[in-house]
């Protein structure tokens, strides 16, 4: 399945996306996407609807998170070699973790706001897990059990916050709008293997990044269960498993970063694409 919310920004109804690329209306069975709709069950239940029995929802409606009540926005770091090398840092030993703002969350097609001062803006396509099930000290094999599906993420960074300005990343990561997430919460069964997806992105319709997520350094079982490790991970915690080479910072011999009016495109394959227009920092909405 591939389950979708639509609607105003605070105001989003859940839905799926049917056979032929229609939203359907799910708010006559379920409240929301969220925790409880993500369990064994709660897809179990979803997935015994008939599309074509659920309400045709006209029209091209915003899309916002393709969940809610995200607990925790966990994201790995270099975990491309070549993404590494490009850069210069080494090839980490085990999974570089940090964290994203929740109030960083956005729709996928939402604008990406610069913050005030911003100067080194950044892009980074990446494959999204989606935890369904409890997940404390599993083993990599059986970590997949414990995910409820996959969605596209544009880690957005400011790289002079993130790398320039002392301490962690965070900084650097989580400002408001820097987490589009969707466009669609695609199921792990419809997925299939996560580490055989196409991804790319364009910026200004000039291809940045293209990659594979077979050439991640730890692949999604892994990092699932290495995260259980040191937190707890719980139903609708979303984790990003980091970017294949072509980000702005690392184009030779001159840097190209973010400025207000640039188009950023992005997709994997299986899980939909994303449209961000860049603007400037205004006050009141960030």
């Amino acid at each position: 399945m591939k389950l979708l919310r639509y609607g105003p920004a605070g105001r989003e109804k859940p839905g799926l996306l049917d056979g032929e690329g229609r939203i359907r209306d799910l708010s006559g069975h379920v409240p929301d996407i969220d925790a409880r709709c993500l369990s064994a069950d709660g897809l179990a239940a979803l997935a015994t609807l008939s599309p074509e029995s659920l309400p045709i929802i006209e029209g091209e409606p915003r899309l916002g998170t393709p969940l809610t009540g995200i607990g925790k926005f966990i994201a790995i770091g270099l975990n491309y070699a070549d993404h590494a090398a490009e850069s210069n840092l080494p090839i980490p030993k085990e999974p570089v973790v940090f964290t994203k703002a929740i109030s960083s969350l956005s729709g996928p097609n939402d604008p990406v706001m610069l913050p005030k001062d911003s100067v080194k803006g950044d892009w980074e396509v990446e494959l999204g897990i989606v935890i369904g099930k409890r997940a404390a000290y599993v083993e990599e094999a059986q970590a997949l059990d414990h995910v409820a599906g996959y969605c596209l993420v544009n880690d957005v960074s400011e790289r002079e916050y993130q790398i320039e300005r002392g301490g962690t990343w965070d900084k650097g990561k989580g400002c408001d709008t820097f987490g589009p997430i969707g466009p669609w919460l695609v199921t792990a069964d419809e997925v299939g293997d996560p580490q055989n997806l196409d991804m790319w992105l364009d910026l200004n319709g000039r291809r940045m990044q293209t990659g594979n997520t077979r050439t991640m350094i730890f692949g999604c079982a892994h990092i699932v269960s290495y995260l259980s490790r040191f937190m707890t991970l719980m139903p609708g915690d979303v984790v990003t498993t980091g970017t294949p080479p072509g980000v702005g910072m690392g184009i030779k011999p001159e840097p190209v970063f973010l400025k207000a009016g640039d188009v950023m495109t992005l997709g994997i394959e299986k899980l939909g694409s994303q449209r961000q227009d860049v603007v400037s920092w205004r006050r009141g909405e960030g």
